[in-house]
Order: structure tokens, then sequence, then C-alpha cells
């Protein structure tokens, strides 16, 4: 529904025993499943703004690859120390978001926006993209958040672009994790059952939930995310 399955599975993750960053990768891998299955369930908005999500695709892919290969140079452990504000920043943009107009006309939109204001939403859309391919954690509602006020659309159709681009960054991303990092992959089947249904049916949820409440409801458990990983990285 909204790019929080880590909000659940990360921790899972660490609470077995394994590293964070083996933790960061697996849980990776088994995101991929949630973007197959919110992409076959999402094809209808894809579509319809084939033009949006080519050009959020190829930023956060670029931005995937130079994560992905940062995550090999060095840890993510000191990383983490920033990763509670990024997620928190996440939550205050949906929670702006609730007030902008939706509207299916990219054209307008795009027309009237500047020069300045585009290069800087693009340079936001490849940091996150970095983030994911580094981190990956939440890195699903942070690109939302960042559509939902830089696109005006509905929720649904930001919600499918943010997905579809997951999916492929994260496909990525695992491709460059197996050759240089552990994956566990005996983890990876049982959380990507879970989550190829999840993202299958959070589209469908997403089209008939009313957009305001659900903006709030994302925008909670962002800042509870946010909570739970500040705890971890500087008072446990």
């Amino acid at each position: 529904m909204a790019g929080l399955a880590s909000l659940i599975s990360y921790p899972a993750l660490l609470s077995l025993g394994l590293p964070p960053v083996s933790a960061n990768v697996t849980n990776t891998a088994a995101l991929v499943f949630t973007g197959i299955g919110s992409g076959i369930s999402s094809t209808k908005e894809l579509k319809s703004h084939k033009s949006d999500t080519i050009r959020v695709t190829i930023l956060s892919l670029l931005g995937a690859i130079i994560g992905s290969l940062l995550l090999t140079l060095a840890p993510a452990k000191t990383f983490q120390k920033v990763v509670p504000f990024f997620i928190l920043m996440a939550g205050i943009l949906m929670l702006f978001s609730i007030r902008r107009k939706p509207t299916t006309d990219l054209s307008m939109n795009q027309s009237t926006q500047s020069l300045l204001k585009r290069l800087f939403i693009d340079l936001a859309i490849l940091s996150v993209g970095v983030y994911g391919g580094y981190f990956g954690a939440a890195a699903g509602v942070i690109l939302l958040s960042i559509l939902s006020i830089s696109l005006t659309v509905p929720l649904p159709v930001s919600n499918a672009i943010k997905n579809f681009t997951s999916l492929i960054s994260n496909l990525i991303a695992i491709l460059i994790y197996a050759f240089t990092t552990k994956v566990y992959w005996l983890m990876v089947i049982p959380m990507g059952i879970g989550m190829f249904i999840g993202g299958y049916i959070g589209p469908i949820i997403v089209r008939h939930v009313p957009t305001k409440p659900l903006r709030v409801c994302i925008s909670v458990a962002a800042f509870g995310l946010a909570s739970y990983l500040f705890y971890g990285a500087y008072l446990k």
C-alpha cells in the first residue's frame, strides 16, 4: 500500500540474528516480490502514465546502482544514524501532500514547473534511489512522499509508479548484492510469498480507501518506523 513492508520485515530479520547488512540485502531481495505483485495489480495506472514512470524509474535505477556499489565499499552501520531522519521527513512530506489537489492532466503540471524545480525533484528521486540501493528500509514510502508532492496525480497513480520503480531498483540492487555480499535466500522465499500477496492486494486497497485518511495512516506509520530506528541507532 505504501512501501512500509520494511516496518516489519527488516526488524524481524535483525531479531533472527542477521547482521545489519545481511538483513538489509535479504530484505531487498524479498521486496522484489512486492514489486512483482504490485506491478501486475497496477497495470491500469502505469499504462496511463508511461512518461512519468519511465523518468522516475531511470533516475531511481541510476541511484540504486550507485547505492548498491557504495554498500560494497562502506558498511551501512554509520548510515543507520541518518535513516530515521529520512523516514521522519517522508512522513512530514506525506502530510503536506494532503493539501495537493490531484489531477490527471500531467502535461499542464509539467509545463508550469520551473526548470529549477524539476531539477530539484529529479535530484531528490535520484537520491532516494541511492538510499534504496544502499540501505533500502522504507525507501518506498520516501519515494511515495516525494511523488505525492511533485506530481499532482491521485495517490493510486503515485503508488503504482513507486511500486514499479522500486521493483526495477531492487532487481538491480539484488543482482549486485548476489555477487558482493551474503543474502539469506532461504529467508527470502517465505518473506517473498507474503510480500507478493501484499504487493498484489495493496494497489487494489488504495483505489478504494479514502485518500486523506490513508495519507495520514502512512504518515503515522512512517513516524513509528522513524522512532523505532532512532531508538535502535541512538538509545539502544
